[in-house]
């Protein structure tokens, strides 16, 4: 009688394990299996990160094997089980992959194909063909759409974290609880101190420090000591933060009524200013997202404001960026004059920090939530529900996706839901997060997701017109790193334009993410979260840097701002403790990170794709190598796009 051997690796993290009775049946071309019972007396199976091997008779000839069945039956009490792949010996022997990489819950069961990558028109065969439908007819009663907030990308059906398809749950909810994370960021900074006076102002800039000492790091410690310097300012559109605004000025705006007299002192070309633009050496930021969304009104003890900057920002001889005006609301007029570096030290000042808030509110809402969280977390629902896992386009994304789903659910459940943590220090809490996102949809273009084509939008592009951009330099080198890795994955099986339009899973998938992502627009990735969220600690720790809210409104006139009016106008004690926590909490990598070109889960088991994957992982080993020797001796490295600092996912 035909004997198989049977391998069954569990996976290694924790839980994964299971005392539950686990049956297999082998599906081929001439037949089927009876159930086995895999099982070693006195010997404890399935046990976390083991991989156990069985011998496998059968009565028959099942000639190609082209399933394999698994079910788990309850031992004693209910023990979920994480099987990461089976592999099959036949008795002529062939050597079959059968990735599965998913939980089995309860008493359930798992249908598994072997792992070579299947587009739809490729299986012929009626077993094959129906278990690719029922498996996306069972995925989409498990993924489900949801219409979060009226204009929003839809997100998943889920509540909470524990209503999600288990897998996409993390393994362990503790370590992305926001509140806990929050509490134990408080505690580790050595902030608690501070929390009984909450609503106290401080003293002075010098005060801030008394929270910030404790965790100080090369880029913080550097922009606590140079935050006031126009360049330090300048600086900033490109390498901080939110490095996605910033463009070059081809004509001035009527409503920022800016004159060659005003800015005559800054200009150093002995050219107009008119003559400065045309050369492409005026830049513009501008913050009319924010013209009337409404400031935090939760707590009705503490008042506080928002405004609508515009900023001005010129190239010098140095190729160095630096302010020249800001207006701080959007309709010009002698209440909204337009500040100067010429003018008072602490209007100038006091100018460049409600931009610098500005700057902060559309970062952490529109750059980080909607354009990296809520956008990827479409592209996961849309895989899940189109596109089967032996389909390669699934397999090639499925890494890419991973807890993406469970943080955002996570976030809506405690962080940006209503009394959410996010309303606890920030000015567009308690609604004005949602009006931002409302607004910020109107832009959301397939074009501007792509990297270069987004650069080039804002006339960004030129290194040599623009020089240390390292946003952009690093990220062009990871983009073309990744577009090279995924179009030579997708030549393997895609051979022709016409092979992907008559790919019906393929184009379910593209319409989902337009339908529900980009809301039916018709004129609408990882590294970029990287970019604009690991360095928020960098640059937003120190409190007057980035205020997360403003307790006045912006001044509206010239002459009358004094240091004791802007500490007034900071965060007080309490939100600049809770602010500290935050970004110190969403900068941290995860247990055990995966980055850029890490693919532990063999989805694949091609050659073809195992070679690709290996030359991915030395292009991207090349950029790091350039971004490290760029970045030697910098007194402010840029790293964020470094590949190994690239999570694979978007996850915290």
């Amino acid at each position: 009688m035909p004997s198989y051997t049977v391998t069954v690796a569990t996976g290694s993290q924790w839980f994964a394990g299971t005392d539950d009775y686990i049956y297999l049946s082998l599906v081929g071309s001439a037949g089927c299996s009876e159930k086995h019972l895999l099982d070693k007396p006195f010997y404890n199976d399935f046990e976390r990160g083991a991989v156990d091997s069985y011998d496998v008779t059968v009565d028959e000839e099942l000639g190609d094997i082209q399933l394999v069945k698994i079910e788990k039956r309850k031992y004693w009490l209910h023990d979920d089980w994480y099987l990461k792949y089976i592999t099959l010996k036949t008795p002529f022997g062939d050597y079959i992959e059968f990735p599965c990489y998913r939980w089995i819950a309860g008493e359930g069961e798992i249908v598994l194909r072997d792992g070579r990558a299947k587009l739809a028109c490729d299986d012929q065969i009626h077993i094959l063909k129906q278990h690719r439908r029922k498996e996306l007819e069972t995925r989409q009663k498990q993924y489900r759409w949801m219409e979060w907030n009226p204009g929003f990308p839809l997100s998943i059906d889920a509540k909470c974290h524990k209503d999600l398809p288990r897998d996409i749950q993390f393994d362990s909810e503790k370590g992305v609880d926001f509140v806990l994370n929050y509490s134990k960021a408080i505690e580790n900074l050595f902030i608690n101190c501070f929390m009984h006076m909450f609503q106290s102002s401080w003293n002075d800039f010098a005060d801030f420090e008394k929270i910030f000492v404790k965790i100080s790091n090369t880029i913080s410690e550097r922009v606590m000591n140079h935050w006031q310097e126009d360049l330090m300012f300048g600086y900033q559109f490109l390498n901080g933060c939110n490095p996605v605004l910033i463009q070059r000025c081809t004509q001035l705006p009527e409503k920022l009524p800016v004159t060659m007299e005003m800015v005559e002192c800054s200009l150093e070309r002995q050219l107009t200013l008119q003559q400065e633009v045309e050369q492409g050496n005026i830049f513009i930021v501008d913050y009319e997202l924010l013209d009337g969304i409404d400031a935090n009104k939760t707590d009705p003890n503490t008042l506080q404001f928002l405004a609508a900057p515009i900023c001005l920002l010129y190239k010098n001889l140095a190729n160095k960026i630096v302010p020249i005006a800001i207006q701080l609301n959007q309709v010009p007029g002698d209440e909204n004059p337009i500040f100067l570096p010429s003018d008072a030290k602490y209007d100038w000042l006091l100018a460049k920090i409600w931009v610098r808030s500005s700057d902060f509110h559309v970062h952490q809402t529109v750059t980080h939530l909607l354009r990296t969280h809520l956008v990827s977390e479409v592209f996961g629902i849309a895989m899940y529900r189109q596109l089967p896992a032996v389909h390669p386009i699934f397999k090639l994304l499925v890494a890419h996706v991973r807890f993406t789903i469970a943080i955002n659910t996570k976030a809506r459940e405690q962080l940006i839901c209503e009394y959410g943590l996010f309303d606890k220090a920030n000015a567009t809490g308690g609604g004005g997060h949602v009006q931002m996102v409302q607004r910020a949809m109107q832009d959301l273009t397939y074009s501007s997701l792509c990297f270069p084509e987004a650069i080039k939008a804002r006339g960004m592009d030129s290194a040599e017109d623009i020089p240390y951009y390292f946003y952009r330099d690093d990220g062009l080198l990871v983009w073309e790193a990744i577009k090279t890795f995924m179009a030579e994955v997708v030549g393997i099986y895609y051979k022709s334009d016409q092979v992907v339009a008559e790919d019906q899973e393929l184009q379910n998938f593209v319409n989902d993410v337009y339908v529900y992502g980009m809301r039916g627009k018709k004129a609408s990735a990882s590294a970029q979260h990287a970019a604009v969220n690991f360095g928020q600690y960098d640059w937003c720790s120190w409190i007057p840097n980035a205020p997360p809210t403003m307790r006045a409104p912006p001044p509206t006139a010239k002459g009358m701002v004094t240091i004791e009016q802007i500490v007034a106008t900071l965060p007080d004690r309490g939100r600049s403790c809770w602010h500290l926590g935050a970004v110190w909490a969403l900068s941290q990598f995860q247990e055990n990170e995966l980055f850029l070109g890490m693919y532990p889960e063999e989805h694949f088991v091609e050659r073809p794709v195992k070679e690709a994957m290996a030359q991915f992982r030395k292009n991207l080993d090349a950029v790091v190598r350039v971004i490290a020797e760029r970045n030697k001796n910098k007194k402010l490295p840029y790293y964020y796009l470094s590949p190994d600092r690239i999570p694979n996912s978007v996850a915290i």
